[in-house]
């Protein structure tokens, strides 16, 4: 797969394997160095999630209302203010539309209130109804996490997971008050971006501790909505990952471009990649799913 990347050149920047408990290849087309992840910060969001619900600091069906009250006011669909996190966690809230997406937040949407902003807008479905991915909802659930803990969410993470494993207090883009950006922003090396795979391979244990609990890592990463009714789309989703549709048991963190984390429970095995924003991702995807299904 090394020398096929390297010939056909699709603008891969590195992967790595960690397979039986050690790493057993690393491989740079480009410097190490932490890059955005996008969309792959979803799944750090929801193990934060996941881990204040351990301290019983939030539940599933904790309301978006209870958390924050002084929005309810303006609310003008009352609907909004009883979406709980499972809805966020699942891409079902019944905003209907994706919301913050990169480019949009970029040129302003939402400022200067991110939360304000998808709190004011109005269902289309029943939460819990359909899914529709939305950097919104990731981000909401981030908030939430935020609001129950008392703790700014990035220091949360570090104190929680992102200090135990080696990641340190990395760069995370925030909204315009602050807040880590749920949905994106997370600059990672792709060795430190993996360990949350092999900390769900390990079912919530790093190195010997527990920093989450095996309750969640199989919610988690079991399907909990189904993606495309239709059936063209083969893959589901769980709580802010995705959760394959053609090899049972296979999940995975995944960002814009490439940047994924594949954890293969049956294999023992977490496999990473990330790509360069001006890359051929479908031959890319191709490449890789062509040496994940041979081996």
């Amino acid at each position: 797969m090394i020398e096929a990347l390297k010939q056909d050149n699709p603008g891969v920047e590195a992967v790595a394997l960690y397979q039986d408990g050690e790493m057993v290849l690393t491989h740079y087309f480009k410097p190490h160095l932490p890059r955005l992840i996008y969309s792959h910060t979803k799944s750090f969001i929801s193990t934060a999630a996941g881990i204040a619900i351990d301290e019983g600091k939030l539940s599933l069906d904790t309301e978006v209302g209870d958390l924050f009250p002084e929005y309810l006011p303006k609310i003008t669909d009352e609907r909004v203010g009883h979406i709980k996190l499972r809805h966020f966690l699942t891409m079902s809230s019944g905003f209907g539309e994706a919301l913050v997406m990169d480019e949009n937040r970029r040129n302003g949407e939402a400022y200067p209130d991110y939360v304000g902003y998808i709190l004011g807008k109005e269902l289309k479905y029943p939460s819990g109804e359909a899914f529709c991915y939305s950097n919104g909802d990731s981000h909401m659930v981030g908030c939430m996490v935020q609001r129950a803990t008392g703790v700014p969410l990035l220091q949360y993470c570090y104190d929680r997971f992102f200090s135990k494993m080696g990641i340190g207090f990395p760069v995370w883009e925030t909204d315009p008050q602050g807040t880590a950006f749920g949905g994106s922003g997370l600059y990672l090396t792709i060795t430190d971006m993996m360990k949350l795979g092999i900390l769900y391979l390990h079912n919530g244990v790093w190195e010997g501790e527990r920093l989450l609990s095996e309750e969640w890592v199989k919610a988690a990463a079991s399907k909990q909505i189904v993606v495309d009714p239709s059936g063209q789309i083969k893959d589901d989703y769980g709580y802010q990952f995705w959760i394959s549709g053609q090899r049972e048991g296979v999940f995975r963190a995944d960002g814009a471009y490439g940047q994924t984390t594949m954890v293969l429970p049956k294999e023992n095995a977490v496999f990473a990649t990330q790509c360069s924003e001006f890359n051929d991702v479908p031959k890319f995807l191709s490449m890789v799913n062509r040496y994940i299904n041979e081996t």
